[in-house]
């Protein structure tokens, strides 16, 4: 099934305690789609770009089969750029510098041939945009996930809460789940969520693995226990892309399917953060994940 994802193609620069990169490739939607890539052949990307950005990377975006129709370069501007800087824990970050640059305007053009797409991904980008490219999609898709940040419930909450009456399912981590709800108890404040419109609400938290919700059902998926962690940075949308391309392969959104792509999301994940930005993502081998995903059934697997 066809996956059509909305969202920041970007540079990055990082310092982590491991050390520091130049300006590598980033953004939401790099990461959402090349995780994607591992399972779905029909992976369509929308964003936007500036003419400094390199067509390697395109082709490398392109080598993994994404569509990039949609990937709109704007001429004689610059692409959104970001650094940051981690904290030893690698749970938390400064933000050093943002440049937003073509972001700033993002006006998402959805192409002709992506207009059938059955799932769509809305990576992290401004609440009103990603309500622009629900109200272009001529046919509702058969699943909407969304991806959001306590930044945009911080200045732009209204229009978080009038998209999120129209999707399915949103990813979140347990902070920002604090936040929207106004709640503490996870529990709590995922009913509270569900009922501003999503039907399904995944609560990431980092190390510590993540929740799925959905209706009085409730299933937990640790995180891999890994002995270095070099880079998180892109973990939270390498999940994303790999939860969404799991249930567009086998066209399922059946609670026990999500189980499994919350597990495939999670595994990918696991290998985002082994390299700085998208690195060790590029290139993976089924057996690769195949692997990796039976690591995480041998870690969560007992009997009574």
């Amino acid at each position: 099934m066809s996956l059509l994802t909305v969202g920041s193609v970007a540079f990055d620069a990082l310092e982590t305690p491991f050390g520091k990169t130049d300006k590598i490739i980033g953004g939401a939607a790099t990461y959402i789609t090349l995780s994607a890539s591992y399972f779905t052949a029909d992976n369509n990307l929308v964003a936007v770009v500036g003419d400094d950005f390199p067509e390697e990377m395109i082709r490398l975006l392109q080598e993994h089969g994404v569509n990039t129709e949609g990937l709109e370069i704007k001429e004689g501007e610059k692409t959104f750029f970001w650094s940051g800087k981690y904290h030893n824990d690698m749970n938390s970050r400064d933000t050093v510098e943002v440049q937003l640059n073509v972001m700033e305007k993002f006006d998402p053009v959805i192409p002709d041939s992506y207009q059938d797409c059955q799932y769509l991904m809305l990576g992290n980008t401004a609440p009103a945009i990603q309500q622009m490219v629900l109200e272009r999609i001529t046919k509702r898709p058969k699943l909407v996930m969304l991806d959001t940040m306590n930044f945009w419930m911080d200045i732009a909450m209204d229009d978080l809460k009038s998209v999120l009456k129209l999707i399915d399912v949103l990813t979140i981590n347990d902070e920002e789940a604090r936040i929207l709800s106004g709640d503490y108890s996870l529990r709590r404040a995922a009913k509270t969520i569900m009922a501003m419109g999503p039907k399904t609400l995944i609560i990431k938290k980092g190390e510590h693995g993540a929740l799925l919700f959905q209706g009085d059902q409730v299933f937990f998926c640790p995180a891999l226990p890994l002995e270095e962690v070099f880079d998180p940075t892109g973990a939270g949308d390498t999940f994303a892309g790999g939860f969404i391309g799991y249930l567009a392969s086998t066209d399922d959104i059946s609670f026990d399917n999500m189980k499994r792509a919350i597990v495939y999301g999670s595994a990918m994940a696991s290998f985002c953060v082994e390299k700085f930005g998208s690195e060790r993502i590029v290139g993976l081998t089924q057996e690769e994940i195949s692997a990796r995903v039976q690591e995480f059934v041998q870690l969560a697997h007992f009997q009574i």
